[in-house]
């Protein structure tokens, strides 16, 4: 006998088992190493740089950070320094992920498998990074086009397991054909949405006027209704929904047609019918027929269906019934002079539920978003690949409501930062490339905080009628393009009534009607990632200090690393956890350190002391004057794998 295969299916690369390290600044140029090496497991400092806007004002913009490094350094930061894991943690409503799609411009020094399993390594490090700032009703949306999208899929079924993955979205970027396509021309782009947890819902989207044109009242309802057909398919296995009903205006007997049944229940349908006359159930030798309908044989049809058969004379029925006609209907109604039913579809409330294919006239193409991105930068292409703001619009509204927390941990151009802002959402963005933080995102969003940045989402233009109301059931954006297929026709024939074609482009006359929806306000933090404090000797994995492990930055990082809060006004301490301190020398910890130290500590407090050298007699004296203290000799001490000096 076989043995069944055991564990899951799993994505594998070259590297999976190792970490990577940046290895210039502001580049995805990454080296391999061990997942127990410092510069791995480093939490590096976050250094404020200037604030823009009203950052501690009542819009809650005090949450609005930009952080100018990596990723990578950023999220493990955000989620571990105690100034920020107080903020974020558990409290990113919305991940949206534009990363480098991995062509050949990314890794340009590296060889294809090496590349595909160095962009597995970064994005695999990233989403362990995220997951301890979701929030448990948190989203994540990876946006990827054809080069890693299948591999990613597999991925993040790893990361956030199969039972959480919600869809994939396909947005339709393109609104032309490239004709210099060798093969096909690319329309899409892809975007995968996992949840933190199973049972997250997305928003609704508000309905448009063309969707709800097609409703309408005609017998005067209060609620404008959809005809629609009484049966459904499934006749088979639904027999206890296939039987007579005898129509009030002509007595006939009206069944489902073959292999369908009525779409209510029984009781549900006897509620309706009955407000057109009344009716009573009753069970009729009609086998053979309901057999029929079924596909089955009279032996294998439900037996004892009861029919709905007027309780009346079929005179006393149709007069009920006439009456009724005047309005308004009861939900399940007769048409052809009442020899077939069909049921209301009311309109629906509350929204539509969002559907997966996003053309580039809902949510803006590539072209829409290289103009929003040229109209605040003239003269310059800043930024070869943004996407447009009604994009984000759309996710962010989906995901998230006004106050909710969105990071972006692949900036870029800035929109999911500045399309989160004037939605009245906190957010977070983090931009690997100096340059394009500082001349980009940081002047877009400084122009989002003062009301001066006048693309994307800030005005909607919306067609309306132009002075009168539009034929009922027609939509401003039928009547304009009504209005344009009628001049076109006019223009080439004669002989056509002036009269009545101005009638026609009168009432069909529209315009646009601008709205504004975003005037300035609140303001956000820029921010960029400090130095490593730790530099390893690649040919015995040895770990020093580097150069830039000195005075406060030290102090700041060691801080961080070990969760301890700065206070930075204390003459000995840089840190507090609950009643424990700490003290960071920047030199060799002796018995005078220890000794001032101890004299320093409150009642109940102990103390951790983080020093470059440590003398015998300094760790017996702490344990002798504070037992429970403890003494630690960088680096060493601060990871508790590798060889160290």
């Amino acid at each position: 006998m076989k043995r069944k295969p055991k564990g899951r299916l799993e994505l594998t690369w070259m590297g999976k088992d190792s970490a990577l390290i940046p290895v210039e600044e502001g580049k995805y140029d990454y080296a391999w190493v061990d997942p127990s090496d410092p510069r791995a497991r480093e939490v590096k400092s976050i250094e404020v740089l200037e604030q823009v806007g009203e950052v501690d004002g009542p819009t809650g913009a005090d949450a609005n950070l930009l952080i100018i490094g990596d990723s990578g350094d950023a999220l493990r930061s955000l989620g571990t320094i105690p100034e920020y894991y107080v903020k974020y943690a558990g409290q990113v409503k919305l991940v949206y992920i534009d990363p480098p799609f991995n062509t050949s411009q990314t890794f340009e020094h590296y060889a294809d498998q090496l590349e595909h399993s160095i962009w597995l390594t970064m994005m695999r490090d990233r989403i362990r990074d995220i997951k301890p700032l979701l929030a448990p009703d948190a989203s994540v949306w990876v946006h990827l086009d054809d080069a890693e999208v299948h591999r990613m899929r597999v991925l993040l079924d790893e990361e956030f397991g199969p039972e959480n993955f919600v869809s994939t979205i396909i947005w339709g970027k393109a609104d032309t054909s490239r004709n210099d396509a060798a093969q096909f021309s690319v329309d899409q782009d892809y975007i995968l949405v996992y949840s933190a947890n199973a049972g997250w819902r997305p928003n609704r989207l508000a309905r448009t006027a063309k969707q709800d044109s097609i409703y309408s009242a005609p017998d005067g309802d209060s609620r404008p209704w959809l005809a629609k057909p009484a049966h459904a398919p499934g006749a088979r296995t639904h027999q206890g929904m296939v039987y007579a009903i005898q129509s009030p205006f002509t007595g006939e007997l009206m069944y489902p047609p073959e292999g369908g049944c009525w779409r209510l229940g029984q009781v549900r349908m006897l509620e309706e019918i009955g407000k057109w006359a009344p009716y009573k159930r009753e069970v009729l030798d009609d086998a053979v027929v309901r057999a029929r309908i079924c596909g089955v044989t009279t032996d294998e049809v439900k037996s004892e269906v009861p029919a709905l058969i007027l309780a009346g004379s079929v005179e006393e029925a149709r007069t009920s019934a006439d009456a009724v006609l005047d309005g308004p209907w009861p939900e399940v109604f007769f048409i052809s002079d009442g020899s077939r039913l069909q049921v209301k579809g009311y309109r629906p409330e509350g929204g539509t539920t969002p559907r997966t294919i996003w053309p580039f006239s809902a949510v803006g193409s590539n072209r829409n978003s290289k103009a929003e991105i040229k109209a605040l930068f003239p003269g310059a292409s800043p930024f070869a690949t943004p996407k447009p703001e009604r994009l984000l619009e759309r996710i962010i509204h989906l995901a998230t409501t006004p106050g909710d927390l969105v990071l972006d941990c692949f900036a870029g151009s800035g929109t999911t930062a500045a399309v989160a802002h004037k939605m009245g959402r906190q957010w977070v963005a983090v931009e690997l490339q100096t340059t394009t933080a500082t001349t980009l995102i940081q002047s877009r969003l400084s122009r989002v905080v003062e009301g001066t940045e006048p693309g994307g989402i800030t005005s909607t233009v919306e067609r309306v009628a132009a002075s009168e109301d539009l034929p009922e059931g027609v939509v401003a954006t039928e009547a304009q393009q009504f209005n344009t297929m009628l001049t076109k026709i006019v223009n080439s024939l004669d002989g056509l009534d002036p009269a009545t074609l101005k009638a026609l482009r009168g009432a069909t006359k529209t315009r646009d009607a601008t709205t504004l929806q975003w005037e300035g306000g609140g303001g956000f933090t820029v921010a960029k990632m400090g130095p490593s404090m730790y530099e390893v000797d690649d040919d015995d994995a040895s770990v020093y200090l580097s150069p830039e492990a000195t005075n406060g930055a030290w102090s700041k990082a060691v801080a961080g690393q070990l969760k301890f809060t700065l206070t930075p006004d204390d003459p000995v301490f840089c840190g507090v956890r609950k009643r424990q301190r700490l003290a960071v020398i920047d030199g060799v910890a002796d018995e005078t350190v220890v000794r001032t130290v101890v004299e320093h500590l409150g009642e109940k407090e102990k103390a951790v002391i983080v020093a470059k050298g440590v003398l015998p007699k300094a760790a017996k004296l702490l344990q002798s004057l504070s037992p429970g203290s403890r003494i630690k000799k960088a680096p060493g001490d601060m990871f508790a794998n590798g060889t160290v000096k």
